[in-house]
């Protein structure tokens, strides 16, 4: 079969590779269809992020939807069903796993991923070998671009879990990438009163609008457009911060209510705060990384009809026309989600 693999920064190739064989409780699943996630841009553009660098060839992609083409024994599921498939592999064993915190294994294996060294190769590739557990069944009425949508939406709904109830709150979101305009539909469906979203652009801006946003801010344009909420010590119960910039979050402290809820989901570089305003405010910051058992959640939310995340799909290529895919992911004036074709 052919596969994406990254070896080096804009050294993408297809290549063939081989498919493992089908075992006891495993799957072999045609994909269909795969997301690129800003990791995979990292991995793309800078050839990783932060500590982590590519040390051998790897192929990319965790967000993937496909069709079951053989089932193993001792699995609930038959050839032709088609599945949305949860990327994340926690080892089950380790201290965390016991905890119910698999999102913090100490063995985890995430596709297409260099943390590991082996590196953990990923999804995008014309037919991967899972285990049974990681397939969750989609409805008829789910694309397979809506399905390989069920993994960033797991990573909102797991940064909603973290704020704790939302119902009547008032949040605010800052950064409406893909994992923030998912906030907003997260926060949404959990039962927030009245969101708002900031950004620095206007397209994304428009697409936070189109799937819950109350109001949105472009701060590029109003760089003080948050004073409004800043009266009588805020305005916000909850923040989801989902770009990873120092200013978005820090500017945002002003608008959050005394003893009010902060959940960091983006990543950046390290963060200088104002740890007294953090004090006299009595706020709560919160992390929010990855998930787990929010997967089954999302896709339950696709088949019932429950959230709407065909706003946010903005393309889908072949797999074959990666770099102009690739480009067109990078291009937040135009793009929001956008999807590789494996069929």
């Amino acid at each position: 079969m052919e596969a994406l693999v990254i070896h080096a920064p804009g050294d993408l190739r297809v290549e063939r590779i081989d498919t493992p064989e089908v075992g006891p409780g495993q799957l072999r699943v045609r994909v269909r269809c795969g997301g690129i996630c800003g990791s995979d841009l990292h991995y793309y553009q800078h050839g990783g992020f932060g500590t982590v660098r590519i040390q051998a060839p790897m192929v990319l992609g965790h967000e993937v939807a496909g069709v079951i083409a053989e089932a193993g024994p001792d699995t609930p599921f038959t050839a032709g069903e088609r599945v949305a498939i949860s990327p994340s592999r926690p080892c089950g064993l380790c201290a965390y796993c016991q905890q119910g915190l698999q999102n913090h294994c100490l063995d985890m294996r995430y596709y297409g991923s260099a943390m590991r060294n082996p590196h953990v190769q990923g999804a995008f590739r014309q037919e991967i070998v899972v285990e049974h557990w990681q397939a969750h069944r989609l409805a008829d009425s789910v694309s397979d671009g809506e399905g390989a949508m069920a993994e960033p939406l797991s990573v909102a709904l797991h940064a909603v879990r973290r704020a704790g109830p939302l119902l009547g709150k008032r949040v605010l979101v800052t950064g409406c990438g893909p994992i923030g305009a998912l906030a907003i539909v997260a926060a949404r469906r959990a039962g927030a009163s009245h969101i708002v979203a900031t950004d620095v652009g206007a397209h994304t801006l428009g697409k936070a609008l189109q799937v819950g946003a109350d109001e949105v801010v472009n701060v590029a344009d109003e760089p003080e457009g948050l004073e409004r909420f800043t009266a009588d010590k805020g305005s916000f119960d909850v923040l989801f911060e989902a770009s990873g910039n120092a200013r978005a979050l820090v500017g945002a402290f002003a608008a959050v209510r005394p003893r009010g809820v902060i959940v960091q989901i983006g990543l950046g570089g390290e963060m200088t705060l104002p740890i007294n305003v953090i004090v006299a405010k009595e706020l709560d910051l919160r992390g929010a990384f990855r998930f787990h058992e929010e997967f089954a959640v999302a896709v339950e939310l696709l088949n019932k009809g429950l959230v709407d995340v065909k706003p946010l799909i903005s393309a889908t290529l072949s797999y074959r026309d990666s770099a102009r895919a690739f480009a067109l992911a990078a291009d937040r004036s135009r793009s929001m989600k956008v999807l590789l074709n494996f069929d």
